[in-house]
This record gives structure tokens, sequence and C-alpha cells, in this order.
């Protein structure tokens, strides 16, 4: 039986890599290019837009087409929008800090 202390932690990762992976769709599906090196407040910026603009399903629906129609393509966007989530948006502490602020999608 897992202690209480190990579940949470277990719940914090699972949450932490599924916002990751949000980030990342809704990035995927923005107008901003790898070739344009974005800056992480760029980067902030198109996942925040494209959240509001697409919602998740939008972005996900967007996400799954391209790797219908194009899936060379997107698989190559979608390694740079991981590395660029990765990078913009570093892990969390997976020690419990009191008063800090629980992660938001799009901040």
């Amino acid at each position: 039986m897992q202690s209480p202390s190990s579940t949470s932690a277990a719940g914090l990762v699972a949450s932490a890599d599924r916002i990751r992976q949000l980030r990342a769709e809704a990035l995927f599906a923005s107008a901003l290019q790898p070739s344009a090196s974005p800056s992480p407040d760029q980067v902030r910026r198109a996942v925040a837009m494209t959240l509001r603009r697409l919602g998740i399903h939008g972005c996900a629906g967007q996400l799954a087409g391209e790797f219908g129609d194009h899936p060379d393509t997107a698989a190559a966007r979608m390694t740079w929008a991981l590395a660029m989530i990765r990078a913009v948006y570093p892990a969390p502490s997976m020690i419990p800090t009191p008063g800090r602020r629980a992660l938001a999608l799009a901040s």
C-alpha cells in the first residue's frame, strides 16, 4: 500500500506531465514557427492565446488532423513543441512548499 505522500507525489507528476502535454499541443496548434527562434515570452503568449482560441479539444483536434495529413512534418513540429515547453516551463519541484501557487495551464 502506498503512503498518502507517495500517492500525492505521483499525482503531482501525472498532473505536471498532462499540463506539459496540453501546452505542447497548444504550441503545436499555434502559428509560432520554429524558424522564428521564439523567445520564452513568445512561447508563453502563443500557448495562452491558442488555448483561449481553440480550447483543449480544439488543440487536440488540430494535432490529430496534422498527424493524419502530414505525419512527417507533424512529428518534427511536436518534437520541437515538447522541447520548447520543457525549456520554457521547467518541471515543478517535488517537494511541497507552503504558499506555492498551483500549476497554471497557460501561465
